[in-house]
């Protein structure tokens, strides 16, 4: 039975074909529209891609300008910070300043009378570091400088000021030298009267100043010491003006320097209001061996000082003398050259203040000729602001012939 059905299977299989799986009919060809059409679709794709990567490179690039651009902007912006911070840190370690004297001098004993721009000065200093600094200070005197004209430009300071230690200094180069109350602080509002006093212009040179190097600082609370070597004086050995110190300046302009001058100061402040100091300057020879084998003629300056202040009270003392060696001194009488004076003042208000002064000197004081001058000078200062102030003072002297009246105009910044 089995074998039958098996068999049947196998004829039936084998017979009928309806009973075996479709063979597929082979696809038909692609007309040449068809495949025609179909490249066409696929330039066009590619072309749309094409202008797609076009696009995309575009962006790329403008992404890649502006990148650029802004880096340099960036860079830019970097440089012209650091350019501004350079300037604004140059600029907030830089100072500058100034002060000026307008006179007007009315004259007795047949001077004639002056309106005068007496001195017009700039300061310009600069901070290296903390520890290092420079200042300079330029002046123009009398307005016009030149040829036959009677004012002079000069650099009164240009020096380079090193803390070395704590609470000591050294100053390199040109300085003005520290004896006297005028000669370091002269600005027209820190003193009373129209012009310095002649015991500062004509004993102690003020202003006066050298080049050299000057150590200073405190040795104790309110005690300080200054000490220097530097140019010195070149006095004329003959004629009107021998010895004569005031014109024996040489303002470090191409100054003979044979002969060094020292400078040596003790300044006390301790005591609120008062300053107490004592001074002296020496020079082996102050005509600078100008006459080659003639007489020398060594100098000593000493001064002593003191200024105080309390309340509306305000007194003003000086002493000063030149003792000078040599025959050439003793024989003309400028062995000994020495002022004083006493200068007592009253603020009677915050804007107003008189003074009184009475000073003497003389400046051939080794000879037996009466040549001491003797001057008394009484008048006020108003101040407009701290730093503006405007003077009046009347002189009348004794063995001179400075009698006068003065009008002044001061101010600094």
């Amino acid at each position: 039975m089995k074998k039958s059905l098996l068999a049947v299977a196998v004829a039936t299989v084998l017979g009928c074909p309806a009973t075996l799986a479709a063979t597929p009919e082979p696809a038909a060809e692609p007309t040449m529209a068809e495949v025609m059409q179909l490249l066409k679709q696929q330039q066009a794709e590619i072309e749309a891609l094409k202008a797609q990567l076009r696009q995309t490179d575009t962006k790329v690039a403008e992404t890649a300008t502006a990148v650029e651009a802004t880096a340099s902007a960036v860079e830019t912006a970097t440089e012209r910070s650091d350019s501004y911070a350079k300037v604004a840190d140059w600029a907030e370690r830089t100072q500058i300043g100034g002060y000026g004297e307008i006179h007007y001098n009315n004259k007795e004993n047949g001077r004639t009378d002056e309106i005068d721009v007496h001195r017009f000065v700039m300061y310009l200093g600069h901070d290296f570091n903390d520890k290092v600094r420079f200042f300079s200070e330029i002046e123009l005197e009398h307005s016009v400088a030149g040829d036959d004209q009677p004012g002079e430009v000069e650099l009164e300071q240009a020096y380079v000021e090193w803390d070395y230690a704590e609470r000591q200094s050294a100053k390199f180069g040109l300085f003005l030298v520290p004896i006297g109350i005028l000669n370091e602080t002269h600005e027209p509002e820190t003193f009373y009267g129209v012009e310095r006093n002649s015991v500062e212009s004509r004993i102690i040179p003020s202003t006066w100043w050298e080049s050299g190097v000057m150590l200073g600082g405190e040795i104790a609370p309110g005690l300080r010491y200054d000490l220097g070597v530097h140019s010195g004086f070149e006095t004329a050995a003959t004629g009107s003006s021998a010895l004569d110190i005031r014109a024996g300046r040489q303002k470090s302009a191409e100054a003979t320097a044979e002969e060094f001058a020292y400078t040596g100061r003790l300044r006390y402040t301790g005591i609120a209001g008062l300053e107490l100091a004592v001074a002296a300057n020496y020079q082996e020879d102050l005509l600078q061996g100008q006459v080659a084998g003639a007489d020398t003629a060594s100098g000593l300056l000493y001064e002593t000082h003191a200024v105080y202040e309390t309340g509306p009270f305000g007194l003003r003392a000086l002493y000063a003398q030149w003792d000078i060696d040599g025959d050439l001194a003793q024989a003309i009488g400028k062995d000994e050259q020495k002022g004083w004076y006493l200068e007592p003042a009253w603020r009677l208000t915050e804007k107003l203040g008189f003074f009184a002064r009475y000073s003497e000197w003389d400046t051939q004081a080794g000879d037996r000729i009466d040549s001491e001058v003797e001057q008394f000078d009484v008048g006020f200062n108003y101040w407009l602001v701290p730093n503006v102030v405007l003077k009046a003072d009347w002189a009348d002297q004794r063995n001179g012939s400075g009698d006068g009246f003065n009008l002044g105009l001061g101010w600094s910044f």
